[in-house]
This record gives structure tokens, sequence and C-alpha cells, in this order.
């Protein structure tokens, strides 16, 4: 049974300090995105099927009007292949910082594939 590995990062991005908190486990991983507070406000899922080219995903907890975590959930399934659970606790208003919140995961899955 593999461990899990945790690993956390931050950046500024757009005069915000985000912070990124990742738990790698068998399979998957789970990665919260937020700020100052660290708060659990929707929690989306997103998996493999061999019925689709295309990842399912689906909203646990939250807000359903809120497609953001589900969206980048199912991304990120699909660039790794993984179970990824997605916690995005940030205003989804601006979609500017959601697009650089999501290439800064995307650079840190280069620089780190392992802690993914």
């Amino acid at each position: 049974m593999e461990p899990i590995v945790v690993h956390d990062f931050s950046e500024k991005i757009l005069e915000q300090l985000v912070h990124f908190h990742v738990m790698k486990f068998s399979g998957g991983f789970f990665l919260w995105i937020g700020s100052n507070s660290p708060l659990l406000s929707n929690l989306a899922l997103a998996l493999n099927t061999k019925y689709d080219s295309m990842p399912l995903s689906a909203l646990l907890l939250g807000d359903t009007s809120d497609t953001t975590p589900s969206s980048l959930a199912q991304r990120l399934t699909k660039k790794t292949k993984k179970q990824v659970f997605v916690s995005y606790s940030l205003p989804t208003t601006d979609s500017n910082l959601a697009l650089l919140v999501e290439n800064r995961i995307k650079k840190e899955m280069e620089i780190h594939p392992d802690k993914f």
C-alpha cells in the first residue's frame, strides 16, 4: 500500500496569495486551492471511464451552480489519467484567476510529477 504524499505550494496570482495543498494517494490525488482561510466550501470528483474519452465529474459538496471545481477536476483527470478530488475555495467570478491557477497547477505537475 502506497503512503499518502503531502505537497504544499503557494503563488501570488493577480495580487492574491493562492495556496495549494495536494494529497497524493494510490490511484489519484486530492487538491485544495484557497487563500487565507482553510475552508472546504466545495468538493468535486472526476474519474476516467471506459465508456467515454471525457472523464466523469461530479460535485460532491457545495453550490451546484459553480462548475469551477468539477471542470478543473475533469481536466486534471484527463491530463493525469488519475482519480482527482478538487476543492476550489477562491472567488470564481474572475475567469482570469481560474485560468492562471490552473496553469500554475500544471507547472507544478511538470516540476514535481511525483507529487500528483
